[in-house]
């Protein structure tokens, strides 16, 4: 910063570092409150934003850092040669400036990430993005030839400060005027505290064909200390029981069929089996599946991806199609038209979208929400990877 304002006049110079070290000392206290007092403690906004936005001035300033660390590498290089090769004519030694190129750069790569995960916290973690898929499937029966289904997933309802913007995603969800809806796991981050006030916006989701739901890992609790294992339990069934008293058919490793002009789909809906990064398995396939024989077509909720790459696909090749969640594409990333990246890709082989083995499909969507607001956690935005609600029509190829 020095390199930068050294010719600014001295008004604007005394401005810039009031900012920084003013800038500086709140970041400090934040760091310091976040550490002292209880999350639960603490308002919605400083949860939600506060904790985030000191993330990303320590990653905006750790890249910037990087070119500063080239620049001084490239520093003592040249004072070494200078010193060699002036040691007899010390008259002739010159000081070495900060090479000013590298320290724009430095400030640039600073601004651009600090205004781009900036963008992702308050405006990103609510660009809801629609995306549309249509799967041909030979064993589809005529009745369900065209069926639309919107599927949403990771809500993370402590992610969320209120209720509008939640509301706002479901409104979006209604207008596409679903057959049927699937919820495929993780309504909180941890305990069903997080979804007092929100009943009436989870009611919002009908359609004619009803709301199937399913569990995602953070729905156990798992990653919350409790008072008792009873304590617990009583989370899991408080959950249960919003679940059904938003209208929706929560599946606990079951199956259900659904009908429509008298022909029959097997719907099939487990509990979390996480087959990466040491995830529990709740789920029970084997009990899902069972009794399953007889219909033609099969659809699977099953909140983690690898639970398909790592099952389903191998010893269940009779389900037609896998819907999930869980990776939310890290919240970061890039997606353009011909290439997709982030983070994911390295923990998971199905992160994002439509995937088939031998006619055997899997949709893995983004997710709707950001994990961890009421859990603190270092970034609650999205940037590339938005916010999603998928329309889904099935169609009979």
């Amino acid at each position: 910063m020095q390199t930068i304002i050294k010719d600014f006049p001295q008004p604007r110079k005394v401005t810039i570092q009031t900012i920084y070290w003013v800038v500086s000392a709140l970041t400090i206290l934040c760091l310091i409150i976040s550490g002292v007092f209880s999350q639960a403690s603490l308002p919605g906004f400083f949860r939600g934003y506060i904790v985030s936005i000191v993330f990303i001035m320590f990653l905006s300033k750790f890249i910037g850092c990087i070119f500063l660390l080239i620049d001084d590498i490239f520093r003592l290089f040249r004072w070494g040669y200078q010193y060699a090769t002036t040691f007899n004519h010390p008259e002739q030694r010159e000081g070495i400036s900060r090479l000013k190129f590298l320290t724009y750069v430095s400030a640039g790569f600073f601004g651009t990430f600090f205004l781009s995960f900036f963008y992702g916290l308050v405006k990103g973690s609510h660009d809801y993005r629609t995306h549309k898929v249509k799967i041909d499937f030979k064993n589809l029966p005529d009745a369900f030839n065209g069926l639309k289904i919107v599927q949403i997933s990771d809500i993370h309802t402590g992610s969320y400060i209120d209720t509008e913007a939640l509301s706002s995603a479901f409104d979006i969800a209604m207008e596409l005027k679903p057959d049927i809806i699937f919820f495929t796991g993780d309504l909180v981050n941890d305990k069903v505290t997080e979804t007092e006030g929100f009943l009436p916006v989870y009611q919002k989701l009908k359609a004619p064909m009803g709301v199937y739901s399913v569990l995602g890992n953070h729905d156990y609790g798992d990653y919350s200390e409790w008072e008792s294992a009873d304590a617990k339990k009583e989370n899991m069934e408080a959950l249960k029981k919003v679940h059904e008293e938003a209208g929706w058919r929560l599946l606990m490793n079951e199956h259900v069929a659904l009908e429509k002009n008298g022909q029959q789909i097997a719907l099939l809906g487990i509990e979390n089996w996480g087959g990466n990064l040491h995830f529990k398995k709740y789920g029970r396939m084997d009990l899902a599946h069972a009794g399953t024989e007889k219909y033609d077509f099969k659809i699977l909720l099953s909140h983690d991806p690898s639970h398909w790459d790592k099952q389903v696909k191998l010893q269940y090749t009779d389900v037609d199609l896998t819907l999930s969640g869980h990776t939310h594409g890290a919240q970061f990333g890039v997606e353009i038209p011909g290439f997709k990246w982030s983070p994911s890709k390295y923990f998971y082989k199905q992160w994002a979208g439509l995937y088939n083995n031998n006619n055997q499909y899997l949709y893995v969507n983004r997710g709707l929400g950001c994990v961890g607001r009421e859990r603190m956690s270092a970034y609650n935005g999205r940037l590339g990877i938005w916010p999603e609600i998928t329309l889904m029509e099935l169609t009979k190829g």
